[in-house]
């Protein structure tokens, strides 16, 4: 319509589609530019020229109030006119509408170091577990140790953090659906990498009842493998558990290869095997309550220990 313009584009199915120009009373004759959302999704603000304005260059807020409206377009001579006459944009105010779709959420906190509580600055993984793709990676604040991101709601995600000195953090993100802003915070606390030091890989999976790992653990794998590229002098046992469903006789086998299938992917991606160590406990080390399908599910786990630096 003008100069620069204000575009749209959404991500589907791991693509953006076409730019679509958002048209009138958002983009005018002149140039509309550095567009962005607000986290709760509501609201927009973006800098032009209107002849309501201050000067030559001011920020403009938008508030959403219902579903997409069909575009208004122009000839040149009325985005000319419309510049000058002020009556041609609608000062009535509409009627606030549902929100349709996933909103919003605002995800953050700081991370710290569990002996000295210094803050941390490290690097922040977030991948969308379902389609394997990554959504962002960035480094907390090195002197506040905070980090903030928006994500869309309705989905599961892997969170891995990685830093030099510490043993790779991991967690699976479980954000249910909603259509109204919301704000989650999440502080972590690291431990620096020490013989004996366990940690859980929340990101390995297994198909059912199987110790054949499903592909959404590979990103998980990887970081294992890194770690251990890392820090040449570090050796690491593998352990499985399980929850109390089944024989104590099956389960113990069904853990022992699980982390069978582990140790075997880490040796396939140029891990000396003399490095690695493996064992199944079964059902007889769990870390939750069993009788309920959340502490089944924190005892079905796979983790690994340090047995030397």
């Amino acid at each position: 319509m003008g100069g620069f313009d204000i575009f749209k584009s959404e991500f589907i199915n791991g693509q953006w589609t076409t730019p679509e120009n958002v048209g009138y009373p958002v983009n005018t004759p002149g140039d509309d530019v550095f567009f962005s959302i607000s986290a709760d999704g509501l609201h927009g603000y973006y800098s032009t020229w209107k002849p309501d304005g201050i000067g030559d260059r001011d920020i403009f807020l938008i508030t959403f109030l219902g579903d997409a409206k069909e575009m208004i377009t122009q000839t040149a001579y009325e985005q000319s006119a419309s510049v000058l006459d002020k009556s041609y944009i609608s000062t009535e105010l509409l009627p606030p509408a549902e929100m349709k779709g996933n909103a919003m959420v605002l995800l953050q906190g700081t991370i710290r170091d569990k002996a000295s509580n210094d803050p941390l600055g490290v690097v922040v993984d977030i991948i969308d577990n379902e389609s394997l793709q990554p959504m962002a990676s960035f480094e907390s604040n090195a002197t506040t140790g905070k980090y903030m991101i928006s994500l869309p709601s309705g989905k599961s995600y892997g969170f891995s953090i990685q830093a030099e000195e510490y043993p790779f953090y991991s967690e699976i993100l479980e954000i249910p659906p909603t259509n109204s802003y919301r704000e989650i915070t999440k502080d972590i606390i690291l431990e620096k990498l020490m013989v004996g030091s366990k940690i859980i890989l929340n990101n390995i999976f297994f198909d059912f009842n199987k110790s054949s790992l499903r592909d959404e653990s590979i990103a998980e794998l990887n970081r294992v493998v890194k770690m251990m590229n890392d820090v040449p002098s570090l050796k690491i046992q593998i352990s499985g558990h399980t929850d109390n469903i089944g024989s104590d006789a099956y389960n113990q086998n069904l853990s022992e290869e699980r982390a069978h299938s582990v140790v075997n992917y880490l040796v396939a991606s140029g891990i000396a095997a003399d490095r690695l160590k493996y064992k199944g406990y079964g059902e007889s080390q769990p870390i939750a309550g069993n009788d309920t399908d959340e502490g089944r599910q924190m005892n079905r786990r796979t983790e690994f220990e340090v047995l030397d630096l």
